[in-house]
């Protein structure tokens, strides 16, 4: 085993250690000096020398042992730190070269310098300790650049990524655009298909009118009914675009659901019982007020309701609100009507949507402002239909309204 008390490559380390702030200045000097060496200009001094003298202990640590593998670990660890200090400094790889490779140089002169002074130290400890220098050098540097490649490497994944996100975003923005456009050409054409038809029907009336005076009364039915038709048309339009244009911020309020679920059922009965149809209505006591918006909610429950009411010929309506589980509630209603077939079952919640093969009267536009309303509120619809037997729809909104909508249930995309 080597004896490095007084070794000449020990008393070289020392030497290093005690000129170090000449050494490091001499460095900069020649790094400032350098054409090619563009963000060494714009560093401060403490940013320049950074880890520089960690890694010259390293290197002394090498000279006193006389074995660079003892101290490797060390010295990697310091030439990471290095690297990834150089990098978000703005280096280039070539850069972060050259300055390591004047780095080099000042310790060569700086060996050439003690070897001189020092009769002890040999040719042959000279050459030992040039090896050891170069050697840690070239650790340094192969470690710094890695750690550069590296960071570059992380930092391109990161950007990939955001790009791929941003593509992709994009992407179903396209997608939502080309769906809107599609929706809207879907709104045109059905209106325009029902005021053609409200105009046929009212020319029809007039021209009865005036060949068959006897059947005015007749005449002058059907066209009141168009007309009432058409108004429902209109008003559910209107409704339907302030649903989907009112973008500024609704009012949370304390809403005593007990109050709006009485409210209702006084106002849904007649026209259900009307049909002859019955009315289950069922309020969970565990329920008291909630955080929403008053408003919106009986806008919801009130299209549940007549939409059932328009597709059930015989049975009941049941109108309930439930706790679910401790942080929510629901409404539910359920019908004995015409039901869903499932092939429809996506399009359920779309405008101008309605059952298939049914003679029923109606905008179709109902369902489309139950999903909207219910997306404001955070709400989560589900449904369960079955052609002949009914439908039940629930919505599960928050007791206290969060800031974020909740997802639609995976069977709302698309209404009767």
């Amino acid at each position: 085993m080597t004896d490095t008390s007084s070794s000449p490559l020990r008393k070289f380390a020392n030497f290093v250690r005690e000129h170090r702030t000449q050494l490091t200045e001499q460095w900069m000097k020649i790094v400032i000096g350098d054409v090619d060496l563009v963000e060494a200009d714009k560093l401060t001094y403490l940013q320049l020398a950074d880890h520089l003298p960690q890694i010259l202990e390293g290197l002394c640590l090498a000279l006193d042992v006389e074995d660079l593998e003892r101290v490797e670990p060390a010295i990697e660890s310091n030439a990471r730190i290095h690297g990834m200090i150089r990098w978000r400094q703005g280096y280039r790889i070539e850069e972060l070269v050259r300055e390591l490779d004047l780095f080099h140089q000042v310790l060569a002169d700086a060996l050439e310098e003690f070897a001189d002074s020092d009769s002890t130290f040999t040719r042959r400890h000279e050459g030992r300790a040039r090896r050891l220098v170069a050697e840690t050098l070239s650790m340094v540097t192969l470690t710094s650049i890695k750690e550069v490649v590296s960071e570059r490497d992380r930092k391109i994944d990161e950007y990939t990524g955001r790009l791929e996100r941003a593509n992709h975003e994009l992407t179903l923005k396209q997608r939502l655009v080309s769906d809107l456009y599609e929706s809207r050409m879907q709104i045109t054409r059905s209106v325009v298909h029902d005021l053609r038809n409200f105009l046929n029907t009212f020319s029809i009336a007039l021209q009865l009118i005036e060949r068959a005076p006897s059947k005015a009364d007749m005449a002058l039915t059907l066209a009141n009914r168009q007309a009432a038709d058409m108004k429902q048309l209109v008003d559910q339009m209107v409704e339907y675009s302030v649903v989907l244009g009112d973008g500024a911020p609704f009012t949370l309020e304390q809403v005593d659901l007990h109050e709006l679920y009485a409210e209702l059922i006084t106002s849904s009965r007649p026209a259900i019982e009307a049909k002859k149809l019955k009315l289950h209505a069922q309020f969970d006591p565990a329920l008291s007020a909630v955080t929403s918006n008053r408003l919106k909610l009986k806008q919801i429950a009130v299209n549940l309701l007549s939409n059932a009411t328009k597709y059930t010929k015989s049975g009941e309506i049941e109108l309930t609100f439930a706790m679910t589980g401790t942080q929510h509630w629901s409404i539910r209603v359920s019908d004995t009507g015409v039901g869903i077939a499932p092939a429809d079952a996506d399009r359920v919640f779309d405008e101008f949507e309605r059952a298939a093969g049914e003679d029923i009267p109606g905008t179709g536009l109902g369902l489309a402002i139950v999903k909207e309303l219910s997306r404001v509120l955070n709400g989560k619809i589900d449904f369960v239909s079955h052609p002949g037997v009914g439908t039940t729809f629930e919505i599960c909104f928050p007791i206290n309204d969060a800031t974020e909508p909740l997802i639609l249930a995976g069977a709302v995309a698309g209404g009767r």
